[in-house]
């Protein structure tokens, strides 16, 4: 029986969508089912049989991006149609979608920011994390960022090389863990 992998990312621009789109395939490198889903349109049927939940987002104002800050980004040229549901907004859901803290997935979690912002406090996979923590997930990796170039991206070069060494790490640590519970 293989693992599996949900990866549930919020993109506004698309960069997040891509290192998303990166570690999926890290993962499915190692013969992981994965399912890749916009945090829009990821249904509770995805996450059955969950044994891994990637989550990432952009930072917006040093932590998940809230309707406002999702709006400013369509100002800047974002589709709108990606403004509607963050992950902010999906994990005030969680506790319905995963009910029993027994069965809940491990989890790892990371955002995309600015590269001229890598010092600045907040990050939106520090508060995913947190939020997670707060309703008994075991985060796995402490929350990684990569980098764009602007609001807008592109990704700043290695980002995406970086992603799938990220994943390759993500199957160490769930190996690691798996072999410590047997």
């Amino acid at each position: 029986m293989s693992s599996k992998a949900v990866v549930v990312f919020e993109s506004m621009f698309g960069n997040t969508e891509k290192v998303s789109r990166e570690v999926g395939d890290g993962l499915a490198g190692d013969g992981w089912q994965v399912v890749l889903a916009d945090v829009q349109h990821v249904r509770a049927e995805d996450l059955t049989g969950c044994d891994l939940l990637v989550l990432g987002a952009p930072t917006h104002a040093f932590t998940l991006s809230r309707p406002s800050t999702r709006a400013d980004a369509v100002r800047q040229g974002a589709p709108e149609s990606r403004a509607e549901v963050g992950v902010r907004e999906w994990l005030a859901t969680i506790d319905v979608l995963f009910p029993a803290v027994a069965a809940r997935p491990r989890v790892a979690v990371f955002d995309t920011r600015a590269d001229r912002a890598q010092h600045w406090p907040g990050s939106a996979a520090r508060k995913t994390a947190r939020v997670l923590r707060s309703h008994g997930f075991t985060v796995i990796d402490r929350p990684v960022s990569f980098y764009v170039r602007d609001v807008r991206g592109p990704l700043v070069d290695g980002e995406r090389e970086r992603a799938r060494e990220w994943s390759r790490h993500l199957l160490d640590l769930m190996r690691t863990e798996a072999a410590r519970t047997a």
